[in-house]
């Protein structure tokens, strides 16, 4: 007798798997695997349970196939590993079934875009990211030091204070404070 497994995996704490869990119980999965982690962490108990759990025929259940990875390498291995098992996959969204030779062929063209719409969006990101520079502006997190406390500082160490305490000052570390100053003269 074949079953269904299920796998559920959300991102964060801050996210709800019930929506999931639902679905996959909607459509008869009484057992349940879960992660609680990024995608593209190969490293996930949960999934890694589900799989073990499989035996010949039995299906392995996802809300939508980037629960189960991030890169197209990563889900073509996943499901590689489940047919290893003489298993098959389904996923509810996409509407995916490897068990036939139709599934089979969408997962590697929707996994192939998927793939294809995160190089696109990392490629503007970058693109982005070039333009911001070229344009003098700044790219990555807040500065720790605006130009007016970098000027304080360089005054207060003029003034004979030590590195430690005007860091202590401003809350930054030494290396913080001397990446200030080195931006800043």
């Amino acid at each position: 007798m074949s079953r269904t497994i299920g796998y559920v995996r959300v991102s964060t704490v801050d996210q709800d798997p019930a929506l999931q869990r639902n679905a996959l119980s909607d459509m008869g999965v009484t057992e349940i695997f879960s992660d609680t982690t990024s995608g593209a962490n190969p490293k996930r108990s949960g999934l890694k349970k589900a799989l073990e759990a499989l035996e010949k025929g039995d299906t392995l259940v996802v809300w939508r196939l980037d629960r189960l990875g991030r890169s197209m390498r990563q889900l073509i291995d996943t499901v590689e590993e489940i047919q290893k098992q003489g298993a098959h996959l389904k996923s509810v969204n996409e509407a995916i079934d490897t068990s036939t030779a139709t599934g089979r062929m969408l997962l590697h063209v929707l996994g192939a875009l998927a793939e294809f719409e995160r190089e696109t969006i990392r490629e503007r990101v970058t693109a982005g990211m070039a333009a911001a520079k070229r344009d003098g502006r700044h790219v990555g997190r807040p500065r720790s030091m605006r130009p007016d406390t970098v000027a304080l500082a360089r005054q207060l160490l003029s003034e004979g204070k030590s590195w430690t305490e005007v860091s202590r000052v401003f809350s930054v570390s030494k290396a913080t404070l001397s990446r200030a100053l080195r931006r800043a003269a």
